[in-house]
């Protein structure tokens, strides 16, 4: 089994606790999460228990949710105290490493 940092196993168990009491707030069963995104009703259920789960799988159980946009926005990197100040510069197509 693959190591997964302490900070990470906690984040992971935070949203599957959100996106548990935001289903319940739809008032929608596991089952009826399931067959909406597209995924079984075990990856519903691991998601909501904190395990690891595929992006595309998240990504669908949150757009039932209504949580998808949310996630997406979260990324944004300009919304970040950093990429507020660095908005004007060029970013570059990639990073190289100089060793």
């Amino acid at each position: 089994m693959k190591y997964v940092p302490t900070k990470v196993r906690r984040d992971l168990r935070t949203v599957g606790e959100r996106f548990s009491q935001q289903r319940r707030l739809l008032s929608l069963t596991i089952a009826d999460v399931a067959q909406r995104s597209g995924v079984s009703p075990t990856t519903v259920s691991n998601l909501e228990q904190g395990k690891a789960v595929r992006t595309d799988s998240l990504l669908s159980i949150a757009r039932v949710l209504q949580l998808a946009d949310a996630i997406v926005t979260a990324c944004d990197p300009y919304l970040t105290d950093l990429g507020r100040l660095r908005a004007d510069e060029q970013l570059p197509q990639r990073v190289r490493h100089k060793w």
